[in-house]
């Protein structure tokens, strides 16, 4: 029964694939009174996945999206896998580098429902100019056994005339019987000569009839020749 959820994780933990220009994948299975729908577009110097997989009635969505536009590369992964529940999956990554900036943007989003609901969001943009880095990655997984689980995550980095930006954004949330809900998002900025860092994660886990809630903002802002940097963890376990 669990054999679906980890063959469908295990392939997007399996990590990011080389940007390729139009590179896109779209597989959905469905057994046993199961529905599976998966959708993936890649756009420009981008590599788009989507992996829906479904049994015993459930359901799985899994839509994917990459736009690597200019000397930027973009990678979007998502799944969802369902045991007689929902599980949805969004990932969007945009990465646009211009006037010789480089821009690299990494999205990959997870649903794992069991009886449950799942539902997980994960979006990546990163913009660059030049010569700057802007280098964005979110990541987004959300797991349901019974319960309700929702995972949203955002990564944005901005990079203007040389200067760079980073950001990094991760939210789990694991849920047994109850309810679990992760939120996070990050932003970065940089002006001239500036450097901008955001890193924030957030964790929420929760047990039977029990619920737990994550939110995490993270902003790093550098102008005029400064520094910045920012980050935040939260982490909840209610059981």
């Amino acid at each position: 029964m669990k054999r679906l959820l980890v063959i469908a994780i295990g392939t997007a933990l399996a990590g990011a694939a080389a940007c390729h220009a139009g590179e896109a994948t779209a597989i959905a299975i469905a057994t046993n009174g199961g529905s599976a729908s998966a959708t993936a577009t890649a756009v420009g110097n981008a590599s788009s996945t989507a992996i829906a997989g479904a049994t015993q009635g459930g359901r799985a969505v899994a839509n994917s999206t990459a736009y690597g536009g200019a000397n930027g590369c973009a990678d979007s992964r998502a799944v969802a896998s369902a045991v007689r529940g929902l599980a949805v999956s969004n990932s969007t990554a945009d990465a646009r580098g211009i006037f010789g900036g480089h821009a690299v943007a990494d999205s990959e989003s997870i649903a794992a429902a069991i009886g449950g609901v799942a539902i997980s969001n994960s979006a990546a943009l990163a913009r660059a100019t030049h010569g700057g880095l802007a280098d964005s990655r979110s990541y987004a997984t959300a797991l349901s056994n019974y319960g309700h689980a929702t995972s949203d995550s955002r990564a944005v980095a901005h990079s203007r005339l040389g200067s760079n930006a980073r950001s990094v954004s991760d939210a789990l949330a694991d849920t047994a019987g109850g309810q679990a809900h992760s939120r996070v998002s990050t932003r970065s900025d940089a002006q001239p000569h500036a450097q901008a860092h955001a890193n924030g994660v957030g964790v929420s886990i929760s047990g039977y009839s029990r619920s737990s809630h994550a939110t995490v903002i993270a902003e790093s802002r550098a102008r005029n020749g400064g520094r910045s940097f920012t980050s935040a963890t939260v982490i909840r376990v209610r059981r």
